[in-house]
């Protein structure tokens, strides 16, 4: 699978050339166009298999039930995919390891990768604001996305990020979840809330806008429409 980033890295798309009988699994709705060729299966896990538990995991990390696989069909073909928040895009490519990825930011992998959640028991349901986060594991090539600019930040030792900015990280840094000021009452006032405090050694891939920020940043200068 060959992957161009266009328009980076504001309003970001990813142009993927796929050879023949080559297959990417992406985020359902994620499609903006395609070459005629392409043949698409829509599951709830892998190609060719249900999932469904798995499915519905993922639907409280974020990702929608249901994942579309791309196939061209006589010769290679083109897709193109976007997001529906503006931003940028990364690649990564997993080599039979794990990549932690905040719900909503997985956009599209090659089927060898395995979409699932679960990490690290009951520390995966308490993110904060995007509540779950999806494992990523196998090798391949991945496509994230992020709300505004993305960027690494690498971790030796200790390192704090709030939970709405993270994209993804490396499956050897440790986490907990904490409070951002000395006290719940300072953090709240202050606009922080819940953060992740990162131990070990890795990258962690932030993203510059928080999208449950911007929501309600836009629910309160909606005016109810009179009737």
């Amino acid at each position: 699978m060959d992957i161009t980033l266009l328009h980076r890295p504001g309003n970001t798309a990813a142009r993927l050339t796929l050879a023949a009988g080559e297959t990417c699994t992406a985020e359902a709705g994620a499609m903006i166009a395609m070459s005629g060729n392409m043949d698409i299966e829509t599951t709830t896990h892998q190609k060719g298999k249900g999932g469904l538990l798995k499915a519905m995991k993922r639907m409280l990390g974020g990702e929608s039930l249901f994942l579309n696989h791309f196939t061209p069909k006589d010769g290679e073909g083109d897709l193109i995919l976007g997001t529906t928040l503006a931003g940028d895009m990364m690649t990564f490519n997993l080599d039979n390891e794990s990549l932690i990825v905040q719900g909503g930011s997985f956009l599209c992998c090659e089927h060898g990768i395995d979409v699932d959640m679960g990490w690290q028991g009951f520390k995966s349901i308490v993110s904060g604001e995007s509540i779950f986060w999806l494992n990523l594991k196998g090798k391949g090539q991945v496509v994230l996305s992020s709300f505004g600019a993305i960027y690494p930040v690498e971790v030796d030792g200790e390192y704090i990020v709030d939970t709405g900015h993270i994209v993804a990280f490396n499956e050897t840094l440790d986490f907990t979840i904490t409070k951002a000021g000395s006290s719940w009452l300072h953090s709240f006032l202050g606009g922080e809330g819940l953060v992740c405090k990162f131990r070990g050694k890795g990258t962690v891939w932030c993203q510059s806008h928080n999208p449950v920020s911007f929501g309600w940043a836009l629910s309160s200068g909606l005016k109810a429409r009179k009737a």
